[in-house]
């Protein structure tokens, strides 16, 4: 591509990802989405167990079982002119890092909040995250199909527990079996409730906003109030400005029910207006890669084993932030300095795939690795090294030891652990006195998955014996002295050979540091 075609193919990404608490209803709209985009024909609910209408981007068995998800998906497609790139994110707490990891991969994002329940504790640390990047941020009100709370008092929660102002794009007439319809401000019209099979769905508003005296909507006294609430919101609201949206200091909100697909459609028309291009991406130097720099440029954000377990893959997901992608293409890993050709690379349908010859600045694609990737990791193409900034991680806090049930699969379990451990869920510590194997996480339910994927896609039962809660605190070689671990304070070795203690709690790491006022001890990973 020329630097025109470049900019131009550049200009219609728009690359999100979907937050929420468990149970909003993230991967449903995600499921609609993908059903306007053309790549399914029917949108499966995560609950369908005994249909097997699963959610198209819960692909994992666990997933399937337990009806969540567990891990990140990226599905793209066209829709409206535009090349759309979704990041499907796990609701819940126990899998905070990979969607944070996520979210530095995202230019913009996407909040689902339950009508019925408003901000809860997974929405607003994911919103933190967000705000702190300054991601701009889209708010779906989902659930209208159930009674839920006030409109009014949800956007009031918003802005006093989120500190961010709103801007309602539309508003409910009605909730539960008396949804009657949307009043769609900012398209100037109401969006009616499934009325395709009894003519228009969508009635124009006059110039005072109001719809035609002759339509029976208008004698609803739901509808009348209605009206007395947008004229409250337009004398006391948040005027509409599009730099604050840019800023992530106000988000557009919009109510619907994703799983009856009502006000979906138009949310995801509207969302693309404001939605924006790709964004500069910060390296270590503090240079800024334009996404038009002809140069390619991307980092690893995700690593996902056994996508298809059949085979046994393992896929390093990319962010691309500048140039042009070509399958073929030559490029440096910064890690290592080593050069290496992009032969064999895919873009993503949830469960499906296709081969990519290329893609530009906002697009995320998959690149099979046969181990050479880590999660953080830039490529780059040309003679400028690029370096990008470091994605978070998390220390663990929850520890377990792990040891195969079977000692004649051996081979399997050890396979299993290591490609689970790069994937970065789980951490990985040796004991420096016994070599045994112990697990480090931020959730209990990492572990669960950590153990049905290694009965599951490695044929290794595992047995698992809890540490509980620990602190872990690294140690420089340098000043280390092994008859310094204790039963309070286990000394182990992490992936990279690094020496660090488990410390029973914080008395038992204060008494270590009274004890030896000369070690430094630091919690990094």
């Amino acid at each position: 591509m020329n630097t025109t075609e470049l900019k131009a193919a550049v200009d219609k990404r728009r690359t999100f990802a979907i937050i929420s608490h468990p149970d909003a209803g993230k991967t449903t709209i995600t499921e609609q989405m993908l059903l306007f985009g053309g790549v399914v024909r029917q949108a499966g609910t995560v609950k369908a167990r005994k249909s097997g209408n699963f959610a198209k981007s819960d692909w994992m068995e666990i997933e399937k079982k337990r009806g969540i998800s567990v891990t990140s998906s990226v599905m793209q497609f066209d829709y409206d002119g535009k090349r759309i790139n979704i990041l499907d994110t796990p609701g819940h707490e126990d899998f905070s890092e990979d969607t944070y990891r996520t979210l530095m991969a995202v230019d913009s994002a996407i909040m689902v909040i339950d009508s019925a329940k408003g901000i809860e504790p997974q929405t607003k640390k994911l919103f933190q995250i967000c705000k702190m990047r300054g991601i701009p941020i889209f708010t779906f009100m989902n659930k209208l199909d159930r009674d839920g709370r006030e409109p009014l008092d949800l956007l009031n929660e918003v802005e006093e527990v989120l500190g961010i102002e709103t801007y309602p794009m539309n508003w409910p007439i009605g909730m539960g079996k008396g949804l009657k319809g949307l009043y769609d401000r900012y398209n100037h019209r109401v969006e009616l409730y499934h009325n395709e099979a009894h003519g228009e769905t969508f009635l124009p508003l006059d110039d005072e906003g109001k719809l035609d005296p002759s339509n029976d909507l208008t004698k609803d006294s739901i509808y009348r109030d209605v009206l007395d609430e947008m004229e409250l919101i337009e004398e006391a609201g948040n005027d509409f400005d599009e730099a604050k949206i840019t800023s992530g200091d106000l988000t557009p909100v919009f109510f619907g029910s994703a799983l009856t697909n009502f006000g979906v459609e138009t949310f995801l028309k509207t969302y693309l207006n404001y939605a924006p291009k790709p964004n500069v991406h910060k390296t270590r130097d503090d240079e800024l890669i334009k996404p038009t720099d002809e140069e390619f440029t991307g980092f690893v954000f995700k690593i996902q084993a056994n996508m298809n377990p059949n085979h046994r893959d393992r896929i390093a997901f990319v962010r691309i932030c500048s140039g042009e992608f070509d399958r073929g293409m030559d490029v440096y890993l910064q890690r290592t300095g080593k050069k290496m050709r992009l032969n064999n690379s895919t873009q993503f349908m949830a469960d499906t795939r296709e081969t990519v010859e290329t893609a530009v600045a906002g697009d995320i694609v998959g690149l099979y690795d046969t181990g050479n990737f880590q999660i953080g990791d830039t490529i780059y193409a040309g003679k400028h090294a690029v370096q990008f900034e470091k994605l978070p991680q998390f220390t663990p806090e929850l520890f377990m030891r792990v040891n195969a049930k079977n000692v004649m699969k051996q081979k399997s379990f050890h396979k299993g652990i290591e490609q689970l451990v790069q994937e970065g869920a789980v951490q990985l510590y040796t004991s420096y006195s016994t070599g045994d194997y112990i697990l480090g996480a931020v959730g209990q339910l990492q572990f669960e998955v950590f153990k049905f994927r290694m009965q599951n896609e490695y044929n290794s039962e595992v047995v698992m014996e809890p540490m509980g809660n620990k602190t872990a605190r690294w140690i420089d070689p340098e000043q280390l002295d092994e008859k310094m671990s204790s039963s309070r304070n286990l000394l182990v070795k992490d992936r990279n050979g690094e020496p660090l203690f488990l410390f029973e709690n914080a008395f038992a790491e204060r008494w270590f540091q009274e004890k030896y006022p000369d070690v430094k001890l630091t919690a990094k990973l």
